[in-house]
């Protein structure tokens, strides 16, 4: 573990994976150290937000260090699901990625519950794991410079959902009508780090 400043109003803590990211998030959440207004998880560092004239950066330097995160446990976490329709450009390439029919790669998508384990990339995205290691997949050679907005797509051991129209390398499998990012809503974004998620087939 590495703690960084990060300016004058946050700490940077570089972890060595994202389990143990996801780990010291939920720990520090639990029991915040005094003066952090925000966590940012991302794939090896965790954020901490402070209130410069309420934190001791010292101090809660010192509350990071001594925390003894546990086992993660998301079963009290909301739980959002997706309804998907299958029949994304790569679905196909998926398929013989992973040595799956089509329809066992829909069946491995959704049959397992995800989580959302940071945001990134975009407004409302994001990088859920959890899901099953047959769909572990490399993302595209070559970028696309269009992904329609509501794309469901794989990369690696993540899926995720696009929450706009934009430039983007994933391997596509499906698309929803679920907005995932809204600034009328409260909260905007749907994929919060800790949400859980089970994504359904559409009828």
């Amino acid at each position: 573990m590495r703690v960084l400043p990060c300016a004058d109003s946050g700490l940077l803590v570089e972890l060595d994976d994202l389990d143990q990211v996801r780990a010291l998030h939920a720990a520090l959440e639990a029991d915040p150290p005094e003066g952090v207004t925000d966590f940012v998880p991302a794939a090896r560092t965790l954020l901490l937000r402070l209130d410069p004239a309420a934190a001791d950066m010292a101090g809660i330097e010192q509350a990071v260090r001594s925390v003894r995160p546990g086992e993660v446990s998301t079963r009290e976490s909301e739980l959002l699901r997706i309804p998907v329709v299958y029949d994304g450009a790569d679905l196909e390439e998926v398929a013989i990625l992973t040595g799956l029919t089509e329809r066992e790669v829909v069946e491995e998508h959704t049959g397992t519950e995800w989580t959302v384990a940071f945001g990134g990339f975009a407004p409302g995205f994001g990088y859920l794991t959890g899901g099953s290691p047959r769909l572990e997949v490399p993302r595209r050679a070559e970028s696309r410079t269009r992904v329609p907005v509501g794309a469901v797509g794989l990369a690696g051991t993540f899926s995720g959902v696009y929450p706009r129209e934009s430039p983007g390398g994933w391997q596509l499998i499906g698309r929803t009508e679920l907005r995932m990012w809204d600034v009328d809503r409260d909260p905007p974004a749907l994929l919060r780090p800790g949400v859980r998620v089970r994504f359904e087939e559409a009828e």
